[in-house]
C-alpha cells in the first residue's frame, strides 16, 4: 500500500522500517500520518516476512508532536475523536506481537516524546532531545505521558508533564525512556544491528515474551509469575524450543520454524 505520510520498507533480515516522512513540519502527527502510522503497524505485526520493526523520523527530528494546525473550531467530541487518533499507534504498539524499535534523530517531544516511550526499545542518537512540551503552549501531554511514565516512574513523568523542560539524550537514557545512547553518523548503523540480532531469535519465543510482558504488567506480584509461568509452560512445548534446545547441545545454529 502506498502512503502519503509515511514511508515503509522490509528488508532481507526479517526487519521492516517505517519512517515518519514530513520532514519540513519535524514529523509532526495529522489525522493521516497517525492512521497511516497504525495501519503499517498491523501489516507488519501480520506480516511473516518481519520479525522486528524500526520506527523512525526523516530529516532533522523524530517527531515534534502533533500538528496544531488541526485544533481549530472543533467540539469537544471532535476533539476527543481527533486527539484519540493521535493516540492510537501508541496503544497499538503494545498490543503488537513483534517488537518495535525507535530510531530517535534529533527532537521527540510531546506526542513524539510519547512515541518514543510507547516503542518496545529506543536507541537515540547524542544529539537528540526529549520533552512534554505541550504545556508550554497553554495545553498539555496528558496522553503521551501515559506511555512515559511507564518508563521513567511518578516524579520524573510529572516534572516533564509540568514544566515541559527538553532535556538531552544521555538524560533520558539515565532516567529509563531509552535503552542506548550513540553518535549521529552511528545511528542507522547500530540500530540495524540491534533490529538484526532480535531478528535472529526465535520469532515465537520473542514474541510471547513481549506480549506476556505487557500482560503482566498490570498483574500484582504473584498472579504475575503465575501467569508467566503458564506462559514458559506453552513456550516448552514448541518447535522452537525444542529445535533451540537441540542446537544448543549440538553445538549448531538453531534453525527456527515457527512464526
Amino acid at each position: 500500500m502506498s502512503y502519503k505520510e509515511i514511508i515503509t520498507e522490509v528488508d532481507q533480515n526479517y526487519v521492516g522500517y517505517i519512517t515518519l516522512n514530513r520532514p519540513e513540519q519535524l514529523n509532526t502527527f495529522t489525522y493521516t500520518l497517525a492512521t497511516e502510522l497504525k495501519d503499517a503497524l498491523k501489516k507488519m505485526d501480520n506480516d511473516s516476512k518481519v520479525r522486528v520493526i524500526i520506527l523512525k523520523g526523516s530529516g532533522r527530528a523524530f517527531c515534534a508532536g502533533i500538528d496544531v494546525s488541526g485544533l481549530k473550531d472543533k467540539s469537544t467530541l471532535e476533539y476527543r475523536q481527533w486527539v484519540e487518533a493521535m493516540e492510537e499507534p501508541l496503544v497499538f504498539i503494545s498490543q503488537m506481537k513483534k517488537p518495535v524499535i525507535a530510531q530517535v534523530n534529533g527532537a521527540a517531544v510531546a506526542n513524539g516524546c510519547g512515541l518514543v516511550a510507547a516503542c518496545d526499545l529506543a536507541i537515540a542518537s547524542n544529539k537528540s532531545k526529549f520533552g512534554l512540551t505541550a504545556i508550554n503552549v497553554g495545553l498539555n501531554c496528558v496522553g503521551p505521558v501515559v506511555a512515559v511514565m511507564r518508563s521513567v516512574g511518578r516524579k520524573r513523568a510529572l516534572e516533564l508533564l509540568l514544566t515541559g523542560d527538553v532535556i538531552g539524550a544521555e538524560e533520558a537514557k539515565a532516567i529509563g525512556l531509552i535503552n542506548r545512547v550513540v553518535e549521529p553518523s552511528t545511528l542507522e548503523e547500530k540500530t540495524k544491528k540491534w533490529a538484526y540480532e532480535l531478528a535472529q531469535k526465535s520469532p515465537i519465543a520473542l514474541q510471547l515474551a513481549k506480549s506476556a510482558y505487557y500482560v503482566a504488567e498490570d498483574m500484582d506480584y504473584y498472579r504475575a509469575f503465575k501467569y508467566m509461568n503458564e506462559v514458559f509452560a506453552r513456550l516448552c512445548s514448541t518447535e522452537d524450543a525444542k529445535e533451540g534446545i537441540d542446537a544448543f547441545l549440538n553445538k549448531r545454529p538453531p534453525q527456527w520454524k515457527e512464526r
